[in-house]
């Protein structure tokens, strides 16, 4: 993830943070083990559009498109997801507060139909400014702003969803999702 592009205007609590984090944040954390029966699912096209204006974090073009596409992935997204970011006033590499973004990804549907299906399972699926390994404090408006599209275009169920954002302030636990996505298994 590119850290370089992404600015956090509150330095204290990101060094407080740092310091909580030093070594919790460093590994990457293992795959959660699959909590459901096998199922058969199939792809369904998504191509969603919404804006980013962060008051308290901001990214360049470029680092959001690789934080956005790495939290679909996580979700369950097909590998060929895409994300584009436009906007960004001073260019694509320097972090503003604005983006306008473009995603194009599959994610997958329980399906009982015989065609075209693949094998999934139901598992679990937590981000919070610790988990996954690429997500840090300062993220909860991205958070925020990616709520309709993560709720409405990934099978999830028992979902949990929370954000307590803060203007200009980076807060240990400000989100926290937590949830069973549908997700493919690797071809055996």
């Amino acid at each position: 993830m590119q850290r370089s592009n992404r600015a956090s205007l509150s330095s204290a609590a990101a060094l407080a943070l740092a310091g909580i984090c030093t070594v919790a944040c460093v590994a990457p954390t293992t795959a959660p083990a699959p909590t459901g029966k096998v199922v058969t699912a199939t792809w369904q096209h998504h191509q969603v559009n919404f804006s980013y204006f962060g008051i308290t974090t901001l990214y360049s073009c470029t680092g959001l498109e690789t934080d956005i596409r790495s939290l679909l992935l996580h979700f369950g997204a097909r590998k060929d997801a895409k994300v584009t970011a436009q906007g960004c006033p001073e260019g694509p590499d320097v972090p503003g507060r604005y983006a306008i973004i473009d995603t194009d990804f599959y994610s997958l549907a329980p399906s009982s139909d015989s065609s075209d299906t693949v094998r999934a399972q139901w598992m679990p699926v937590m981000v919070s400014p610790r988990q996954p390994y690429f997500m840090s404090g300062g993220e909860c408006e991205l958070i925020n702003e990616m709520k309709d599209l993560i709720t409405k275009n990934f099978s999830l169920s028992d979902l949990k969803y929370r954000t307590d954002c803060v203007p200009y302030e980076v807060n240990v636990d400000d989100f926290n999702i937590e949830a069973q996505a549908l997700k493919a298994l690797a071809a055996s």
